[in-house]
């Protein structure tokens, strides 16, 4: 699977910049984390739905935080939410992706095409049938075993106002 199809421009720059976080980082796969810091760099609309000011900054220090140093204890796991078997050739995976990231980026996509389905119904016409940013910080948030969810839990974010403001 292309991992960049489907997104907009602004979620394909996010998932560049998760990607070269990982890299830098020296960690083996793209984790919700690398993907909820690089949507807070990127991405206004997702920024917006943590409210700015301190509760954002805060949460962007806890991120550079664990890219400095915490994260190392998370290199030699693979992020994965206990419900399913981690075994190396996930359906539909995204290649070099946890299975977490991999199953939001899928998900973040197919929140989108939902979204154009319903206002395609609603007589607003179809969007660009891309996922957003905001699609993704949606599903990353969505499973409470991700590390995105323990980052921001960490960070005293409280997971649910994001979630119900996406």
């Amino acid at each position: 699977m292309d991992d960049d199809a489907g997104l907009s421009a602004e979620l394909a720059a996010a998932v560049a910049g998760a990607r070269r976080r990982a890299v830098r980082d020296g960690d083996r796969q793209i984790d919700t984390a690398h993907l909820l810091h690089s949507l807070l760099e990127h991405d206004p609309e997702v920024r917006a739905a943590f409210d700015d000011g301190p509760r954002l900054a805060r949460l962007l220090g806890y991120l550079v935080q664990r890219s400095i140093g915490y994260g190392l204890r998370w290199q030699t796991g693979v992020e994965d939410s206990g419900a399913l078997p981690v075994v190396p050739a996930v359906p539909d995976a995204v290649e070099g992706f946890s299975p977490l990231a991999s199953a939001a980026m899928r998900r973040a996509r197919e929140r989108a095409a939902g979204r154009d389905r319903l206002d395609a119904a609603d007589g607003r016409g179809g969007g660009d049938g891309r996922a957003h940013g905001i699609d993704l910080l949606a599903a990353i948030v969505a499973d409470p075993q991700s590390r995105a969810v323990e980052v921001l839990t960490r960070a005293g974010v409280d997971v649910p106002a994001p979630n119900s403001r996406v």
